[in-house]
């Protein structure tokens, strides 16, 4: 399906980059494995290698501009790049929270997201464009609702999602598409006494409800969101701005923000709102009028 394309995968080493890359190279894809740990990077190729797929290794954090210029020159060596797969990320500090973190910490976690995904996507998306086709999937999370609390993680999946739907519409034109998902899966961040507090302590403040909390506490291998990414990174996928969650054998959709009418008048013959006003308009029983 991807032979002859050559597919970028940021944060592969291990987790679901990992499990996304493995998948990308059993389509036939030759891939460009990225990580911050060199011997983490090189048991990954070995382990596509092995199993018969091409791949390279990138070590480096691809907030970096100089490892995303080498990941590129790496794709354009082993074949025509087609793939952007954005996987790279970070947990927040144990505890995180807008009463405690701090600035470095906020930027750190903005970086290795947010930052991280725009130079990726900055560097394919004309190469893509220039040839009429190629297919980026970004990685976003349910923490984007807030539905895990937290401070620079939700601000940078929120603001990847928001890029995703903009890339989106300027690249649809150039045959370029561009989606995400929000994924669910069994890593190093998802294990281990302190994440399993950390969840726990959502649930108990409400922050986490019964359903999420549920599947926080056990979630399925890796491989079963890769094909999800496959999917979409494939010829087979015709959608582009497009925002899905996977995790298991689950997959949703999130319909895209939509504006609702509240209230109007012309400005031309009325003045502004008071704030009576608007307090009666904006109030939750008030409804739409």
């Amino acid at each position: 399906m991807f032979e002859g394309t050559a597919a970028i995968v940021t944060g592969s080493s291990r987790g679901i980059g990992l499990a996304v890359a493995r998948a990308l190279g059993a389509q036939g894809a030759a891939v460009v494995v990225n990580g911050r740990v060199g011997e983490a990077v090189d048991a990954a190729v070995a382990s596509l290698q092995e199993s018969g797929a091409a791949a390279v290794g990138v070590v480096g954090d691809c907030a970096d501009q100089g490892v995303v210029d080498r990941m590129l020159e790496a794709a354009q060596s082993i074949g025509e790049l087609g793939v952007l797969v954005a996987c790279a990320g970070t947990p927040e500090p144990a505890g995180s929270s807008i009463l405690a973190i701090d600035p470095a910490q906020w930027q750190a976690l903005i970086d290795t997201h947010l930052t991280s995904t725009f130079l990726a996507c900055r560097a394919v998306a004309p190469i893509m464009a220039a040839r009429g086709r190629g297919s980026i999937v970004l990685t976003s999370s349910h923490a984007f609702t807030g539905a895990f609390a937290g401070t620079g993680y939700p601000a940078a999946k929120g603001a990847i999602n928001s890029l995703m739907y903009a890339l989106a519409a300027e690249l649809r034109e150039h045959g370029v598409r561009v989606n995400a998902v929000c994924p669910g899966a069994a890593t190093r961040l998802s294990d281990g006494a302190d994440y399993h507090s950390h969840i726990a302590q959502l649930h108990e403040r409400g922050i986490l409800d019964d359903l999420m909390y549920a599947g926080a506490q056990s979630p399925a291998p890796a491989e079963y969101v890769a094909a999800l990414y496959t999917y979409l990174a494939s010829p087979l996928n015709p959608e582009t701005g497009q925002l899905f969650s996977g995790s298991g054998g689950y997959i949703g959709r999130f319909e895209q923000p939509k504006e609702s009418l509240v209230t109007w008048r012309d400005h031309s013959d009325q003045p502004p709102w008071s704030l009576a006003e608007i307090a009666d308009l904006l109030a939750p029983e008030s409804g739409e009028r």
